[in-house]
């Protein structure tokens, strides 16, 4: 559930980004039009929210291209989110393939939901629930269970365990968890990865049997699997 986030305005990408993680979604950004067609051209987005007025490359043109590119990533969501609130470019944009349209000024509540909206119709309108014994992610409200309980989660911890869970039966590597937990924009080294690792094993290990655990698989990466009852 990566998201992109083109807009050049630091201090609203900021405000932004930092509530969409606060949500549980994880969010990569890009400052110009031409940053956000390469990443567009290489990685894969679950969404983008996409400024209009950018520099180096138009919001529109972004769309255009990736649009024209076809393909699992040539169908990615797209929210356009500007100030060019317009009849005409609204219809141009929307045209162009955008999937929603909202105006600056916004309020940050109405953005999450168009968000939560967009990542809804993406998937299904049925909510697709993954479960490891009894830990459980409800992927419409992302949210996580186990035991029965909500489990708390740092929005890193939180996008760690998800790449995991959705993956039943198959290792992920160390560098593929990476890319999932952290943005290309992160100060951060492959090795923090094991940190994660570490803090979500002892939120995990509270239960002693029927939970789920995190399995190291060496020279391959990291599996998360039903612990066996005892």
């Amino acid at each position: 559930m990566r998201i992109l986030l083109v807009e050049d305005h630091v201090e609203l990408s900021h405000w932004v980004s930092k509530a969409l993680r606060d949500a549980k979604l994880s969010v990569e950004c890009a400052a110009t039009g031409a940053d956000a067609d390469a990443l567009l051209h290489t990685q894969d987005y679950a969404l983008v929210i996409l400024d209009l007025t950018l520099p180096k490359m138009d919001g529109l043109d972004v769309l255009r291209r990736l649009r024209a590119r076809g393909g699992a990533r040539g169908r990615t969501p797209v929210l356009i989110l500007t100030a060019r609130g317009g009849l005409e470019e609204r219809v141009q944009g929307l045209n162009l393939g955008a999937d929603d349209y909202l105006a600056k000024p916004f309020e940050l509540a109405e953005l999450e939901a168009r968000v939560k909206a967009l990542l809804r119709r993406s998937v299904g309108n049925e909510a697709v629930v993954h479960q490891c014994g009894q830990l459980s992610f409800d992927t419409i409200g992302r949210m996580f269970s186990y035991c029965g309980e909500p489990l708390a989660l740092t929005p890193r911890e939180h996008a760690l365990l998800e790449a995991l869970i959705s993956r039943p039966g198959k290792a992920m590597s160390k560098e593929k968890l990476f890319d999932e937990v952290f943005s290309l924009d992160d100060d951060a080294n492959l090795d923090a990865i094991e940190l994660y690792i570490h803090r979500v094993r002892k939120k995990l290990d509270r239960r002693p049997d029927g939970g789920a655990a995190i399995a190291t698989l060496r020279g391959i990466g990291y599996l998360l699997q039903e612990k066996p009852a005892a």
